[in-house]
């Protein structure tokens, strides 16, 4: 959900290693190119399908022993895991925010909420949808942490620790994009039918991470995803609050709250996979940091703007809603919350894989400020969420 850095930063492309070979996969071609012949590459190309993403994809790239790893965690996700869930009666609803429609004063709460939003520029709004359509594709989320080897939900009713979180964790962040979808609704501020457009292009375009089915890199992935969600949503939060909008301000901040409690969660499962297999979890995370962390919703689309994901991230980083900062003092906070500097008895590989991922944070800074450097002049762009006005990215 926020901003895309492929422009800012130029690490050599990923070569898997000989440990990753012992550890992996076959590689499946879905198209080799936006310009195959073949019948699936042409027909992506339509402009229903617009904008969409097509590489070399790789799958099930963790040997079967590494299975049983995860397995065996079971009884352990149970004590450590599911405790970060909350009951469905202990949880806030979205209703709890929101005008009372069985309520004689529901139109004057309608009319004080729009009063608010009244005071909140166009630029705010357009960044609090991004947030809300990258929620409101929570589907290919779940189905993505359906793919990992290992935790997924095999039956769609499985009562393992894995899937009982995933279903779980489901359920509570299905009210985030609920709450915010409502909100906007009511405000008048927004062109919610274009905004739906938006959901239903980015839910069909699906997503894949390059996280290979492999819950190692799958739960690094979800780590980093939860704080950048946690931030991004404690900036709107502040926004709203300098802007005069305590009301916004609380919604903001419950959903980071949220997002906060399930980062906890998944930074635990990682703490943990460098405690029993040290070597193969440094060798995912600088994996990952490789490929780089792809924004859940960078394939968002409204129909119109072919470049929506970037220049809905420019905005975010003009208003500091989610930057390129945020990117590396996330990998830095991970860094040091599953302590890797101090990792020991690692592979050879192992230790150029730690040597590389803790020198990462100040290369991607540094990266950064030469970017910020040949920043080129601010345009003025067209958003169709807020009736085509204008907005400076």
């Amino acid at each position: 959900m926020a901003l895309s850095l492929n422009s800012m930063m130029s690490f050599p492309s990923h070569k898997l290693s000989s440990k990753s070979i012992k550890l992996g996969s076959p590689r499946v071609l879905m198209a080799s190119t936006l310009h195959s012949t073949s019948k699936v590459a042409e027909n992506l190309k339509k402009p229903h399908f617009a904008p969409r993403e097509v590489h070399v994809q790789v799958t099930h790239s963790m040997p079967p022993q590494k299975v049983e790893i995860f397995k065996s965690l079971e009884g352990w996700a149970e004590e450590n895991i599911l405790v970060h869930l909350k009951p469905v009666e202990k949880c806030w609803q979205p209703q709890d925010f929101l005008p009372e429609p069985e309520s004689e004063g529901f139109f004057e709460q309608v009319k004080e909420l729009r009063a608010r939003a009244m005071e909140l520029p166009d630029d705010y709004f357009v960044v609090l949808v991004g947030d809300m359509i990258t929620e409101e594709a929570l589907p290919t989320y779940q189905t993505m942490l359906n793919t990992l080897d290992g935790v997924r939900d095999e039956t769609g009713a499985s009562p393992t620790s894995w899937a009982i979180w995933t279903r779980a964790w489901t359920a509570e962040e299905n009210r985030h994009g609920d709450l915010l979808n409502k909100y906007l609704y009511l405000s008048g501020r927004v062109d919610m039918k274009q905004i739906e457009k938006t959901i239903q292009y980015l839910i069909g375009s699906g997503m894949d991470p390059k996280t290979e089915n492999s819950p190692y890199l799958g739960f690094i992935y979800t780590s980093f995803q939860e704080r950048a969600t946690f931030i991004s949503h404690g900036n709107t939060a502040r926004l709203a609050k300098e802007h005069g909008d305590l009301k916004l301000a609380q919604i903001c901040g419950t959903i980071a709250s949220d997002e906060k409690r399930h980062e906890t969660a998944y930074t635990k499962i990682v703490e943990k996979l460098f405690e029993i297999d040290p070597d193969d979890t440094i060798l995912a995370l600088a994996d990952m940091m490789r490929k780089k962390i792809s924004m859940p919703a960078h394939l968002m689309y409204d129909g119109q703007d072919d470049n929506l994901f970037e220049h809905f991230s420019s905005v975010a980083q003009r208003l500091g809603v989610y930057t390129a900062k945020d990117y590396a003092d996330i990998l830095e906070f991970l860094v040091g919350r599953w302590n890797v500097e101090k990792l020991t008895g690692l592979s050879g590989e192992g230790r150029r894989a730690q040597d590389f991922v803790c020198g990462l944070p100040p290369r991607i800074r540094r990266l950064e400020e030469r970017a910020q450097g040949r920043a080129k002049q601010a345009s003025i762009i067209p958003f169709s969420w807020v009736f085509g006005r204008n907005i400076i990215v």
